[in-house]
């Protein structure tokens, strides 16, 4: 496993909800990433992390590849990767995201 693979490996088992996006919480800086945000605060995501890709080019590129997964953001609840915005949506209104993310 590379550096930048263990650096992520140990930030998603480190954390309950992690959230690797383009921005912050505060500032998204795309809209999938903004998306993101409002459907895991809607979900009662509260003891979220969230990375911002933008600020560490070697974890931006090495997420993709950490989940065989090509867009960013990317959600992992308790080490598992969950997917995109679009997937954590569908999640949101079928209530299986707030099932997830319920203690």
């Amino acid at each position: 496993m590379s550096d930048v693979q263990q650096r992520i490996d140990e930030l998603v088992k480190s954390n309950r909800v992690v959230l690797f996006m383009k921005g912050t919480s505060q500032f998204p800086m795309c809209g999938f990433s903004g998306r993101a945000i409002q459907v895991l605060k809607a979900a009662g995501a509260d003891d979220l992390k969230t990375f911002n890709v933008l600020e560490d080019e070697e974890v931006r590129q090495g997420i993709k590849d950490y989940a065989q997964w090509p867009t960013i953001p990317q959600l992992y609840v308790k080490g598992e990767f969950v997917g995109g915005s679009d997937i954590m949506m569908e999640m949101y209104q079928s209530g299986e995201l707030q099932q997830l993310l319920a203690k």
